[in-house]
């Protein structure tokens, strides 16, 4: 005999309510896909590396895009992620009705060493899905910046691995430079 589990998938609309509830309030949660993941506490690296390229962006950028921290997204996936960070277009006021949706968005970049598996497949093809042309995981174990681009059939049909000694620009802001160096500097 075989059987068969079936897996609630939820809406967005249904996860804001179940949010409203109160039940998931002391709980660090994600939907993805329909699905709500818990997601691990952040370590002192995580936190680190990310506030470091957060800092950087929202200098370089200042007036030109908003740099949401650790900030939920809506996408049609039927999604709703926090991401590390999400460079996000102006101005500020129109996220007071919703979080940003997917055509908000310039770059999403997640800070990844428990999660990194995950970040490298499930949310990659969320991100890709959506559309997100740009897609950086700083990857804190090795100490490299993956980058994702050119999404098409729900997979990213470009990805490069920066180190250190590299310098890269945000597709929607190719006169800013980032150099690897500035994100992992200790």
């Amino acid at each position: 005999m075989t059987s068969t589990v079936a897996t609630a998938l939820f809406s967005v609309k249904e996860y804001h309510k179940i949010i409203d509830s109160g039940v998931l309030a002391h709980r660090n949660v994600q939907l993805v896909d329909g699905l709500i993941v818990e997601m691990p506490p952040e370590g002192t690296e995580h936190s680190y590396y990310g506030q470091t390229l957060a800092d950087r962006l929202r200098l370089a950028l200042a007036g030109r895009a908003l740099v949401r921290e650790n900030k939920p997204i809506t996408l049609s996936t039927n999604s709703e992620l926090s991401l590390d960070i999400a460079l996000v277009r102006l101005p500020p006021v129109i996220y007071l009705s919703h979080h940003p949706y997917g055509e908000d968005i310039d770059l999403l970049v997640e800070v990844s060493k428990s999660t990194l598996t995950f970040d490298t497949s499930v949310k990659k093809k969320v991100y890709a899905t959506e559309g997100i042309q740009d897609y950086w995981i700083v990857d804190v174990i090795n100490k490299e910046l993956k980058v994702y681009r050119c999404p098409s059939d729900g997979d990213y049909q470009e990805m490069i691995t920066l180190t250190v000694g590299s310098v890269i620009s945000p597709l929607a802001f190719p006169d800013v430079e980032i150099s690897v160096a500035e994100i992992f500097v200790s």
